[in-house]
């Protein structure tokens, strides 16, 4: 929404987070949920390509059909790989109960597929000078465990080109401005990180 330039009102959910007030409104709970001049839609991916479609001014897939399903391709590697062995470190963020060896097997398993985003930047025809849908969930999950690293002593190898994709997301202003938005909600949840 901030690189396409649209504006919005971010609104908590009514009766917190998975409470029945909530599936009212978004059945299956999930967040984040959009409702756009009154069509309600759950799922980021869905939420993302629906934006694109219905604001097209800021295109975030490319133009030929072999370049949006590798824009896909390397969106699925973040949402059904990265993501999910990052999940698995918030059940360790409570310093008081954190397990240091699941932390460990999480920091193996991001590596994994840090060195599997490794091989598919190599191989990307995207066009770099541009955000793409694909790589705004790239740049949340990298903050997540760029903060983790810290808050758990998360070991992690970053390959260099994905310390040089990293970097280039940071250079694009709706990236920075969004990290700058969501930082304080991350330096509350991490204060039980530490004793």
């Amino acid at each position: 929404m901030r690189n396409k330039g649209l504006e919005w009102k971010e609104l908590l959910p009514p009766g917190g987070y998975g409470s029945a007030e909530y599936k009212a409104v978004v059945p299956s709970g999930n967040l984040p949920a959009l409702i756009d001049n009154g069509f309600m839609l759950a799922d980021s991916e869905a939420i993302a390509e629906y934006l694109n479609e219905a604001y097209p001014e800021v295109a975030m897939l490319p133009d030929t059909v072999q370049l949006r399903a590798k824009a896909r391709e390397k969106g699925r590697l973040h949402d059904t790989r990265l993501e999910p062995a990052v999940r698995t470190l918030y059940p360790q963020v409570a310093y008081e109960t954190r397990d240091k060896d699941a932390v460990d097997r999480s920091g193996q398993e991001i590596s994994k597929h840090l060195k599997s985003l490794e091989v598919l930047l190599k191989n990307c025809s995207l066009d770099p000078s541009k955000l793409w849908l694909c790589d705004c969930g790239f740049a949340v999950t990298f903050a997540w465990i760029r903060r983790f690293e810290e808050a758990l002593s998360l070991v992690i190898e970053w390959p260099q080109s994905v310390t040089a994709y990293h970097d280039r997301l940071q250079s694009f202003s709706p990236v920075r401005d969004e990290l700058e938005h969501y930082k304080p909600a991350m330096d509350e949840y991490l204060k039980k990180a530490y004793p």
